[in-house]
């Protein structure tokens, strides 16, 4: 997987939410788990899925009461019946000297549209209003169209995922961009230990600063991330190939949590 040193990159605070969206009624998914703690049928072949992340970062010195109802409460967001999977909690590990962000949120939609009625919804915007603005100095979001995404939906309890926000060079023209996303797409390849990979360009440029090429890469758990940190000369042979033609990157790994026990 990608990781390289990042440039310092100044970032102001960014909503969760983009502006003026339209509601839309809700659909059902045949692929949506019936609960958080339910396990999810893989997705059939070359099924689009968009991918939605958020990294935060959490004031120092909050309450640590707060932060654990705030990443309750994004949590609880799994339950809208847009969301086909949703996780958030503490960063295990941020790789960009550059950025300090604490905290992640991962989801899954099956359209653009859904993910637009997941933002605009009353309970997600409570959530970022009550819970995720007054304790977070910091916040970027990156989504994406993974066009052949293979695997379980929902990442199993104890997976451990590493995401990688790409910021390219300016000047470059799109068969750089389309030669990065070509790389991205062949890291499987190369590394056997990853259960599922996932790439492609940003679609809401405005929640980025600027980074406009996203993927993560989940692997059974931290045993198999490891390892593949320590194949020293399969990692660096890949941050050749895209080096030159990147400005910033951001990498965080995030170890996916046990769903918490339902209130009987």
């Amino acid at each position: 997987m990608l990781c390289v040193s990042a440039r310092p990159f100044v970032s102001t605070p960014a909503s969760l939410s983009p502006p003026n969206l339209v509601r839309h009624p809700k659909p059902s998914f045949p692929f949506k788990s019936p609960c958080f703690c339910c396990s999810s049928p893989p997705l059939p072949a070359k099924m689009q899925t968009v991918e939605h992340v958020v990294l935060f970062k959490v004031k120092d010195n909050t309450e640590p009461s707060k932060v654990n109802a705030m990443i309750s409460r994004l949590n609880g967001l799994t339950s809208l019946d847009q969301v086909l999977h949703l996780s958030a909690g503490p960063i295990y590990r941020n790789r960009s000297s550059a950025f300090s962000f604490t905290h992640l949120l991962h989801s899954r939609y099956r359209t653009k549209e859904d993910l637009s009625v997941y933002s605009a919804h009353p309970n997600h915007l409570s959530v970022v209003e009550d819970s995720v603005l007054p304790i977070c100095e910091d916040i970027m979001a990156i989504d994406w169209v993974a066009d052949d995404l293979h695997g379980p939906l929902v990442p199993r309890s104890g997976a451990a995922m590493r995401v990688t926000f790409l910021k390219l060079k300016e000047g470059l023209g799109n068969g750089v961009k389309g030669e990065v996303l070509r790389v991205l797409g062949g890291i499987r390849n190369s590394f056997a230990s990853i259960d599922q990979i996932s790439f492609g360009e940003n679609f809401s440029l405005a929640r980025a600063k600027g980074f406009s090429i996203a993927s993560l890469a989940i692997f059974p758990g931290l045993t198999e991330l490891h390892a593949l940190d320590s194949n020293v000369e399969a990692v660096k042979a890949q941050k050749e190939k895209v080096k030159d033609s990147l400005e910033s990157v951001i990498v965080v790994d995030y170890v996916f949590p046990p769903p918490k026990a339902a209130n009987l």
